[in-house]
Parts: C-alpha cells; sequence; structure tokens
C-alpha cells in the first residue's frame, strides 16, 4: 500500500459534477488534488476583495463569483477542505453555484479549462482508499449507501462505513498472523521455541477462526434480503386471488384482474415498502395441469420463480376443496420462508388451516379477502416479524451485503478447511502455514489489504460520477 501512496501526489487534479444534473435550486462541483487552490485562484473572486485566495482558511465557505477572464460566469459559495482532512485526503474544493444544467456544465468546464481533468466515476472515493482515509469496505459501503433502499440499507452501510468490517477482519486476521508468525520462528529457531504439542491446540483455535468467517459470510443472505429487497413470490391456482392480492399491496391496478382462469400467463414484478422493508412482489400464472402450450410456460416460469423466492406466498381460495394441483404447490412450500393466505374469506369457506396442516404444511396461515382488501394488516405485520427480528440495527453482529466480500471469506473458509484437514492428517507445520496465509490474503481481500489494481479500477468503475 505504501507504494500507491506515493504515487498519489503525482496524480493528476479532477473534477466532477457532485449533484444530479437537473434544474435543480444548487449545483455542486468537486475539485480535489494538488493544484486544486490554484485553479480556484484563477476562477474566483471573493466579494472581499482584499482576501488572497491562496490564504483561505481551511474548512470556511467563502461568498463571491466565479469569473472567465471579466465575465462573471455564476455567483456561489466556495468550500475549502484541505488535504490531509479532506475526503480524498487531498486538497478538495467544492463550488456551490446555482442550478441547472447550463450553469454548472460552464462552471465545470471552467475548471478542466483551467488545469483540472474530468474525473472518473468513483475517482473521489478511490483516492481516499488509496491514500488510506478508508479501507474498500468503506468504500464500497459508500456506494451502497447512496443506492440504499430502505432503511435496513442504510444501516448496513453506515455500519460498515464506520470500519465494523473493516475492525473484525483486522481482528481475524491478527489472530491468524499470531499464530503463523509462532510456526515459522519454531521451524527458524527449534532450539528455542518449540513445536511439540503445538498442534493439538491448533485445530480448535482453526475451527474457532472458520466458524467466525463463515458466520460473516453466512450472513450475506438476510443483508441482501434486507437491503435489496424481499423476493416475495406469489403462488397459486387459477383464479385463486394472486393478482387481486397483488393489485392490493402495491395499491394500483398493476396485474389484469378476470373471472377467466389463467388470464396470467407471465410474472408481473412490483415494488412496494412495508413499514422499513422492501418487497419485490412477484405475481405469477396459476400453478395446474394444463395442455395449453403458452400457460404451461407460464406455469414453469411460475416454479422457476417459487424457486429463487426469500418468501413464498400461497394464495388458496378458501370457497373450493384442495386438490392435487393445491397439494402439489404446497411442496414448492417447504424448506422456504412461506405464508399461506386462505383468500375469499368473503365467501363460504370449505378450507379451514388445520387442512393444511394436516397436509404438512409449517407456515403461519392467514384469513384474508384480496379483492376487499381484509386481512392485510396482519399480512404485513405476519411479513415484518419474520425478517425484522434481531436485524441489522443495533446488531452488534457483522452483516455483509456485498457478493464481492461474501466470496473472500468463503476463500478464506475453505483455506482454513484445509488447514484443519492438514493437522488431522498429520502434515508438517510448513505446510499447514501455506493454508493459513492462503485464509490471511483472502480476509485482506476484504478490506483490500491484499488486491489486484484490476480489480480496485473495477470496483471503483460501478461508482456514479462525482462521487
Amino acid at each position: 500500500m505504501e507504494s500507491v501512496i506515493g504515487m498519489i501526489n503525482e496524480f493528476d487534479t479532477i473534477a466532477a459534477i457532485a449533484t444530479a444534473v437537473s434544474n435543480a435550486g444548487i449545483g455542486i462541483i468537486r475539485i480535489s488534488g494538488s493544484e486544486a487552490m490554484e485553479i480556484l485562484v484563477k476562477i474566483f473572486e471573493p466579494y472581499n476583495k482584499k482576501a488572497d485566495v491562496y490564504q483561505l482558511e481551511n474548512h470556511r465557505i467563502y461568498y463571491g463569483n466565479i469569473k472567465d477572464g471579466e465575465e462573471v460566469v455564476d455567483e456561489c459559495i466556495v468550500l475549502i477542505m484541505k488535504g490531509p482532512h479532506s475526503y480524498t485526503k487531498e486538497d478538495v474544493v467544492e463550488i456551490d453555484c446555482h442550478g441547472g444544467v447550463t450553469v454548472v456544465y460552464k462552471v465545470l468546464n471552467l475548471v478542466l479549462k483551467n488545469g483540472a481533468r474530468a474525473a472518473e466515476p468513483g475517482e473521489f472515493t478511490k483516492r481516499a482508499f488509496l491514500n488510506g482515509r478508508i479501507d474498500l469496505s468503506q468504500a464500497e459501503a459508500v456506494m451502497e449507501l447512496i443506492s440504499a433502499k430502505n432503511r435496513f440499507a442504510i444501516d448496513a452501510s453506515l455500519e460498515q462505513l464506520s470500519g465494523k468490517i473493516k475492525n473484525r477482519i483486522q481482528d481475524l486476521r491478527s489472530t491468524l498472523l499470531d499464530e503463523i508468525a509462532y510456526i515459522e520462528a519454531a521451524l527458524d529457531d527449534p532450539e528455542h521455541i518449540s513445536l511439540e504439542g503445538y498442534t493439538e491446540g491448533l485445530t480448535e483455535r482453526v475451527q474457532k477462526i472458520r466458524a467466525a468467517v463463515k458466520k460473516m459470510a453466512d450472513s450475506f443472505d438476510n443483508g441482501k434480503v434486507l437491503t435489496e429487497g424481499i423476493r416475495t413470490v406469489i403462488v397459486g391456482k387459477p383464479n385463486a386471488g394472486k393478482s387481486s392480492l397483488l393489485n392490493a399491496l402495491s395499491g394500483r391496478q398493476r396485474a389484469i384482474v378476470t373471472e377467466i382462469a389463467g388470464t396470467t400467463r407471465d410474472t408481473l414484478e412490483e415494488q412496494i415498502m412495508l413499514g422499513d422493508l422492501s418487497l419485490i412482489l412477484v405475481d405469477t400464472a396459476g400453478i395446474r395441469d394444463t395442455s395449453d402450450v403458452v400457460e404451461k410456460i407460464g406455469v414453469e416460469k411460475a416454479r422457476e420463480a417459487a424457486a429463487k423466492a426469500d418468501l413464498l406466498i400461497y394464495v388458496a381460495d378458501s370457497s373450493r376443496n384442495l386438490d392435487e394441483d393445491d397439494h402439489k404447490i404446497m411442496e414448492l412450500l417447504k424448506n422456504k420462508k412461506s405464508i399461506i393466505l386462505l383468500n375469499k374469506s368473503d365467501l363460504s369457506s370449505v378450507i379451514q388451516p388445520k387442512d393444511l396442516k394436516a397436509a404438512g404444511v409449517d407456515a403461519p396461515v392467514l384469513w384474508i379477502s384480496a379483492a376487499n382488501e381484509d386481512g392485510l394488516d396482519a399480512l404485513e405485520q405476519t411479513i415484518r416479524d419474520m425478517f425484522e427480528q434481531g436485524m441489522i440495527a443495533g446488531n452488534d453482529e457483522v452483516v455483509i451485503t456485498n457478493a464481492r466480500q461474501k466470496t473472500c471469506l468463503l476463500n478464506a473458509c475453505e483455506s482454513l478447511r484445509l488447514a484443519e484437514e492438514g493437522i488431522e492428517n498429520g502434515m508438517p507445520e510448513d505446510m499447514l502455514t501455506i493454508d493459513m496465509m492462503d485464509a490471511y490474503t483472502s480476509l485482506g481481500e476484504v478490506i483490500g489489504e491484499e488486491i489486484e489494481e484490476d480489480l480496485v479500477n473495477r470496483i471503483f468503475a460501478k461508482f456514479c460520477m462525482g462521487k
């Protein structure tokens, strides 16, 4: 990392628009680099004309004009953040000008004309990472915070941004390094450091590290569900009321509802908020045996959607007896978070919750009338109870929401498993350190301690411009 940090002073000074380009009230142009103040001198005239721009105080806001020669381009305020006390640890200047596409671009072009170059996507955060202000997990948390869809996503991103993942990873790496260092020292100086009986306790210590790493990796599934949205697939027979439920929950006529069975032939998606939870609702074709070629395709898509669901909602028409199609649908619920809705509670019911229990389904059973929107409050509460308990806010556990980080953690788990296997098989200690060092490296990749330049560039290329 030191060699990379040493190159930072040679970087060009960069600039970009840091706000949405629209006819908003304010537009912000961000400049970062060793020439940021020089560029400001060329284009900014404070209203206090006696002020020397070079001597403007750090972390202060100044009022004045942006000028192109003698022409006033805009009236603005300027924020000075001199390195290393800035987001990038370089000199940073932010120009807050009037919003509007024309004005903002005119100011940006003036900045570029006077020595800056256009920043690449995510380049400000990339510099913060390369300069050691944040680690890679914190950098990725910045992007996840920007794209957060609900409170859980915000909480998870803020916890990662505070360094929670970094601290846990550093602790695990430090423990691993102590073990590796002891073995290496003993191999180099066997007269003074003995390995006799050492591996007997090493198995337990490695298992403990692997359990902690695996727990972090396993948190990804819940973390991803809560931050990206609970993929909620509605299944049932034709005309059971699936589309009516989608319309009722989304608050609009998203799906066509008729008395004709098999109206839905494809999957329909709608994203809704349920309190602090995001739900990606998926309405599917009615599942039944059919000779209709098009309907068969719809049924197959319904089954595929059910297999990928985080939550299955099985809508059963309570006014009709259970049949073979219902039992096939109930097979889809096994080993899945599921809720069963006995729909059309306003009609005479021939199905009871005990009938579903007798069929071997272990899921909450609720009465609703999707057409009349009765019972939806109980459904919403049941979903919240399933997914909100013990999650991100106020939880001491580290929650992983990034697929790249999960992959690194799983790689570390595999290396630790191989180390355990080597201990059990009586492998030489120097062979054990190879797998342990691989685990150390994989953990380092989570926070960017051990990572290739190409991967760093690929990660930051996904960021928005100006961040």
